[in-house]
């Protein structure tokens, strides 16, 4: 029965995401416009690795922003829509029911990465050429797993909250900065690295620049790939015990209601 409400939320969750303007924006028109203006940035810095902060770094800003703007926004428009408290009580479970929807987001997302390398392609003649296409495949899977536990906690914490909007578009711009994937977060100052190295999307991204560089050392990738995996695991167990202390919460008050 999980399985089947798991796959049938996220089928239902990419046609409803596809349909609405924004969504198709985010998807189609962002990445062709972070791809322009990064290659714009980078055009004369003479970075060796031009290519995977051009085209993957605009690839995954897009991504984030699919996911920021539909996993974020499910728990607001559910609410107004009045069927957040019945997903709540839904025999299927909560965490199910949403965890299709932000599987189904993060797929369908993954469209936006292969808009930037066409934009590269077609605007700048530049294809993507990815050096270590096991290593990247092995990195892409990490990525999403980290994208839908970090997805998890953010829809489980707006859960209750009557300001959905406004800390979605607060948390956009400053996870793209911490995690470095617009540019290397070696420039941002020391005390935030050391909040950067504590997410795994950070982690993902720096295994998929990796990848398109070319891993010369397996050593070093699978050590970053445990670190990820382990922040991943860690951050999925706190959404379990997050979920249950909002359960509680939702079952003494019957907040989650428009009023």
């Amino acid at each position: 029965m999980t399985r089947s409400v798991l796959l049938s939320t996220m089928l239902l969750q990419m046609k409803q995401s596809f349909v609405r303007p924004m969504y198709r924006f985010c998807l189609i028109v962002s990445p062709i416009l972070n791809t322009i203006l990064l290659y714009e940035m980078f055009r004369n810095s003479g970075s060796a690795n031009f290519a995977s902060y051009v085209i993957l770094g605009s690839g995954l800003m897009s991504l984030w922003s699919c996911i920021c703007f539909s996993s974020a926004g499910d728990i607001h428009r559910e609410r107004y829509s009045g069927t957040l408290a019945l997903i709540f009580a839904a025999p299927a479970g909560f965490p199910v029911i949403i965890l299709g929807k932000i599987l189904g987001n993060t797929l369908l997302s993954m469209a936006s990465l292969l808009m930037s390398m066409g934009t590269a392609l077609v605007v700048y003649r530049a294809p993507m050429r990815l050096a270590s296409p096991a290593y990247f495949c092995i990195a892409l899977v990490g990525m999403i797993g980290s994208f839908v536990v970090i997805s998890s906690v953010i829809a489980c914490l707006l859960t209750l909250s009557r300001r959905t909007t406004l800390y979605m578009n607060c948390i956009e711009i400053p996870f793209i900065l911490l995690c470095g994937i617009s540019f290397p977060i070696e420039v941002l100052p020391a005390w935030l690295q050391y909040v950067s190295r504590c997410l795994a999307p950070t982690w993902a991204v720096e295994l998929l620049r990796m990848a398109v560089q070319g891993v010369t050392d397996s050593a070093g990738f699978w050590r970053n790939f445990g670190i990820m995996s382990a922040l991943t695991m860690g951050l999925a167990l706190r959404s379990t015990w997050l979920y249950q202390v909002i359960d509680r919460a939702v079952r003494r008050k019957a907040t989650l209601e428009v009023c």
